[in-house]
């Protein structure tokens, strides 16, 4: 809800895809920035706790949001400041929170662990944005960014009521030693290698596009808020299918099939999405976007954390989370500026051929490698 509230905020404010990328930078450059740092905190300190201090301090940026709008008194520059400092907090959030689900279930339990965790995020995208539509429609924008600082005060109870005992070695090395420690698995095991590429990937060139969903809705679908939040809320009904299946399936078998299939599904969703002008079109292309997405994402993110030891996995989750979320602001600067340049169509056709060609090529040398492997 906040998300897109604070999208139409800033192309209300400014008319601009530029700036919708640049804001959408601001809140993910600190990810880039200090994510590494995160996942080595949440490998050093008690994983829970962190996330109760994280979650306490994203509380901040949403209310004053909500205070500037409501004053009316709102500019594109508090909007990018505040949303940096919620990608700060999010920038140790993540690694601490990805790398505590195994301590509350298990490794046997991962696999579906992590999809349920997928699920319950996507289920909020799916009522988040029809909420976000009709508030402002009927009621006002600040309302937005006033409930998104509300629904942090139950996550926060939640959080102190949960009883968890973290098993990891200790890990003496300095915090430089530590993130070179992380990056060396990571090089060594090659279909993580792959799967992180691909991911990155994705972030620079995938992703981006729900940057120009404002504009695409407005400018080329004729549709609107309401079609803004209904593109976000049918992609959002996409991933959250994907996740629920993973989680009720448990354990896959020949998972790196379902992640091969699940990343192609998203790349070529999007190359149609981009050459889409019909609106019901273009929610069942976004629909099985969402769903490759989030399919590809909650199969690797598992995949991922089977072949980590626990000793190494804030460090492993926070380059996740760099590859994910820190390299999102790259990637939405430069979709914002092609579009900027070239026009909105124009630069999703470009960014979803790069998707296209990169998904492809990993599904050769995943499974070159996991034939040399027998696995």
């Amino acid at each position: 809800m906040h998300s897109v509230a604070q999208g139409w905020l800033v192309y209300s404010l400014t008319k601009s895809p530029l700036y919708l990328g640049i804001v959408a930078s601001c809140a993910t450059l600190p990810i880039l920035l200090f994510t590494l740092l995160g996942g080595t905190v949440a490998d050093r300190y008690p994983r829970r706790d962190i996330v109760i201090v994280t979650q306490t301090l994203s509380i901040i940026p949403a209310l004053l949001l909500g205070i500037l709008t409501y004053l009316d008194i709102v500019e594109v520059w508090h909007v990018a400041l505040l949303a940096f400092f919620f990608g700060t907090v999010n920038a140790f959030d993540v690694p601490a929170r990805q790398a505590l689900i195994p301590d509350l279930a298990g490794r046997k339990n991962l696999t579906s662990a992590i999809a349920l965790n997928s699920a319950a995020f996507n289920g909020a995208r799916v009522l988040g944005p029809l909420m976000a539509g009709l508030l402002i429609a009927g009621v006002s924008m600040p309302a937005c960014f006033f409930l998104n600082a509300l629904s942090f005060v139950p996550v926060i109870i939640a959080l102190c009521m949960i009883k968890v005992v973290e098993k990891r070695e200790k890990d003496v090395k300095g915090f430089l030693d530590g993130i070179g420690a992380g990056w060396s698995f990571v090089l060594k095991n090659k279909r993580v290698f792959y799967n992180m590429t691909l991911i990155g990937v994705f972030s620079l060139f995938g992703i981006p596009y729900i940057t120009l969903l404002p504009v695409i809705a407005e400018e080329i679908l004729h549709a609107g808020v309401t079609g803004l939040s209904m593109l976000v809320s049918v992609a959002g009904t996409g991933s959250f299918l994907a996740a629920f299946i993973i989680a009720f399936r448990g354990e896959i078998w020949n998972k790196g099939f379902f992640i091969q299939a699940a990343a192609n599904v998203f790349a070529f969703s999007i190359m149609a999405f981009s050459f889409s002008h019909n609106y019901y079109l273009s929610l069942f292309l976004v629909f099985f976007a969402g769903l490759g997405s989030v399919g590809f994402l909650a199969l690797s993110n598992s995949f991922i954390q089977h072949e980590t030891p626990d000793a190494l996995r804030g460090r492993i989750m926070s380059l996740y989370t760099l590859v994910f979320l820190g390299f999102a602001p790259i990637g939405n600067s430069m979709i914002g500026f092609a579009a900027h340049i070239s026009g909105t169509l124009e630069a999703m056709n470009l960014f979803a051929a790069v998707c296209i060609i990169s998904s492809l090529l990993f599904t050769y040398l995943f499974s070159r490698h996991q034939r040399e492997a027998g696995t």
